[in-house]
């Protein structure tokens, strides 16, 4: 089984691929999109799920997501028109570093995306170049909440603490208009969704072929979530203004 096969089974219960429940995702748009008529773009839509839940809730609202994975994208096309939103929705497949918009936006996201950029100020330096005066990034990444095992940081990554974290996205010239940490519960879901789902499948097809490699990367993510990172990881999502940017 392919990574995208694994991930699409995986969040079949959890379509947003963040520790976050829909009140979150409701409100970090809510807070992030200004205006009805809003231009929003999100760099690593994925299946544009962020983007179909604006345009579901803004009928004048316009939007555009980039994203390599073409199984995704067809996802997110297929949702967009059952949604009947698809002449607003454009989707663009290319390396979300690499993108070059021909118009600015209102609002710019990337949650959970990080890595394809190379760390979290370097995702917002590629925000701001899509970004229009007075706009608005939504950008969601790790942090740890206590000190992290080696594990922890070879599997999620070299995080800093929250507060770390802020003073370095102040430093860079922005300024939180606000924020959200996952709960306790919000991340627990999160994994239970994820492994319980992949399993759950592993389970109901036994005679696939890639049943048991399902199972068995269920049991193994499960087991690295509660013994090696549970404790110590964080996750933060932020509506960021430019400093720069005030009257």
């Amino acid at each position: 089984m392919n990574r995208e096969q694994m991930s699409r089974i995986a969040h079949a219960n959890h379509p947003i691929k963040s520790p976050l429940d829909d009140d979150s995702v409701r409100a970090l748009l809510e807070h992030g999109i200004s205006r009805q008529d809003a231009r929003v773009l999100d760099l690593g839509c994925g299946g544009a799920e962020w983007l179909l839940r604006a345009l579901a809730t803004s009928p004048r609202l316009h939007a555009e997501g980039v994203d390599i994975s073409e199984d995704a994208l067809a996802q997110a096309r297929e949702a967009a028109i059952g949604l009947g939103v698809q002449e607003r929705l454009t989707l663009h497949r290319q390396a979300a570093a690499d993108f070059s918009s021909v118009h600015p936006f209102d609002l710019v996201l990337s949650v959970g995306a990080a890595h394809a950029f190379g760390g979290l100020l370097p995702t917002l330096a590629a925000a701001r170049k899509h970004l229009a005066p007075g706009g608005s990034v939504l950008v969601g990444d790790g942090f740890w909440e206590k000190e992290p095992s080696p594990e922890a940081v070879e599997m999620l990554g070299d995080f800093a603490d929250l507060a770390t974290t802020l003073d370095r996205v102040t430093a860079d010239g922005w300024t939180p208009v606000h924020g959200h940490v996952s709960t306790r519960r919000e991340l627990d879901d999160y994994e239970w969704a994820c492994w319980g789902s992949l399993a759950a499948w592993a389970l109901d097809h036994p005679d696939d072929p890639d049943s048991s490699e399902a199972l068995s990367t269920a049991a193994t993510r499960r087991s690295e979530w509660l013994r090696s990172y549970r404790d110590s990881f964080g996750f933060v999502c932020l509506v960021l203004r430019r400093t720069s940017d005030r009257p």
